[in-house]
């Protein structure tokens, strides 16, 4: 591979002039992101007085962190410069250089993954595809012991992660943050943008280049849902009703995450969504105890058809170890995911959510999308399997698998919408 020395365009000579520990910057499509925020962690390695210096590289995918970023890294921090000599780890896409630092890359998909581990430098590639979480509770405490910095680089795709960083950069004055428009910093030609605004749907447009964080999410199967839901008040505060029992949805997960909804049936056929929790790496033990510590008054607990299945270790399957925990699961029908979008479409418009603890949730169901086929120029038929998965499935076996008391179905539409805090509207 051609080894290639850095030299930054004016705008990144600019931005590593602003650079502070933590750094938010959200830039349209061939800006240079990439490998201005690789060759901040390069210049890091080299210069550290520490024998034992750490950076990571952290893309939504592990697969995403070898195509984009591995390559690139080898073509800038393999010149051997000042006498520094790096090897290069394929099999753990891992540069270690002659004076003891080390940069790895590393996929956001299994957020626990990451844990156990201190950084002296972060980078965050495409932070719109992750969750929040991944900073907060496994990377920022990394760095805590070693007062290392995190730099989050990203194209925005609605109001997630990198939105909310974003935000916070802006309001606090230890942070860096800086937004750069292709109309703004004339990095393309003129004429090559407005061929892409001729090609490109406007909200496409104004997500990639102009970095509009109130663009339609591309593909998304109930971003316009969570939205209206937004709009007419109903992602609030809501209180859990002592006087009804709280049900459960769960999508569980072993090596990856498991995640549970909190809601409540309410008059008027209404659902108060109260509660979210997702974690990883954990058995129904853990689970169980959470269960406790919130202290509900519980109902039905719904769980996906595969909890049947026997583990290999035990002989035995989830179902009897949660009986054996005191959760009896009912379970949610096996029926097609699409039928289960569906069923998830029908039943949002009857739901009220807690706004700050089911916030994680509602991120995932905004942002769950199809797969868009570069080469047919369509949608696929099947969802991305990400992030927004683990909590999107949790949802659809409440939408499937939950029956009002007495044993009927549960209503397709409701008549009134009612609202937690008493009062009732009518439909239009």
């Amino acid at each position: 591979m051609t080894r290639e020395l850095y030299t930054p365009r004016p705008l990144q000579a600019e931005i590593e002039a602003g650079l502070a520990r933590f750094s938010v910057l959200v830039c349209h499509r061939r800006f240079g992101k990439t490998v201005l925020s690789v060759n901040r962690l390069i210049r890091a390695a080299r210069e550290t007085r520490r024998p034992d210096w750490r950076g990571a590289y952290i893309a939504p995918l592990y697969k995403q962190a070898k195509t984009v970023v591995w390559d690139e890294l080898k073509r800038y921090c393999g010149l051997g410069l000042d006498g520094c000599t790096v090897k290069f780890h394929e099999t753990e896409l891992r540069a270690d250089f002659d004076n003891g630092a080390r940069i790895r890359l590393f996929g956001a998909e299994n957020p626990d993954s990451l844990r156990g581990m201190y950084l002296d430098g972060a980078v965050f590639d495409e932070v719109a595809q992750m969750p929040h979480r991944v900073w907060t509770e496994v990377i920022r405490p990394a760095l805590a012991d070693r007062m290392g910095w995190a730099m989050f680089i990203g194209t925005p795709r609605g109001k997630n992660a990198l939105y909310r960083l974003w935000r916070d950069a802006q309001r606090d004055p230890d942070w860096f943050a800086a937004m750069y428009r292709a109309s703004q910093t004339r990095i393309i030609e003129a004429g090559e943008l407005a061929a892409a605004a001729r090609e490109m749907s406007p909200e496409e447009y104004e997500q990639e280049f102009e970095c509009s964080f109130t663009a339609a999410i591309r593909g998304a199967y109930f971003g316009a849902l969570v939205g209206e839901a937004e709009k007419t008040g109903r992602i609030i505060a809501v209180p859990c009703d002592p006087a009804l029992p709280v049900h459960t949805a769960w999508d569980l997960g072993m090596s990856d995450s498991t995640a549970i909804w909190f809601f409540q049936a309410r008059p008027g056929n209404t659902f108060a969504v109260i509660d979210y929790v997702e974690a990883s790496g954990e058995g129904l033990d853990h689970y169980a105890r959470v269960l406790d510590e919130r202290r509900y008054a519980y109902g039905t607990h719904i769980a996906p058809h595969d909890i049947r299945v026997r583990e290999l270790g035990t002989g035995k399957s989830r179902l009897e170890i949660a009986r054996s925990l005191g959760i009896r699961f009912d379970i949610a029908p096996n029926i097609p995911v699409q039928d289960g979008i569906n069923a998830v479409r029908a039943m949002l418009p009857l739901c009220w959510f807690d706004a700050v603890r089911c916030a994680p949730g509602l991120e995932a169901l905004r942002h769950y999308r199809r797969a868009f086929n570069e080469r047919m120029n369509d949608f696929s038929s099947r969802p991305v399997h990400d992030w927004t998965s683990h909590a999107v499935d949790a949802f659809r076996y409440l939408a499937v698998g939950f029956r009002q008391p007495g044993g009927g179905p549960r209503p397709p539409r409701a008549v009134n919408e009612y609202d937690p805090f008493g009062r009732t509207h009518e439909r239009s």
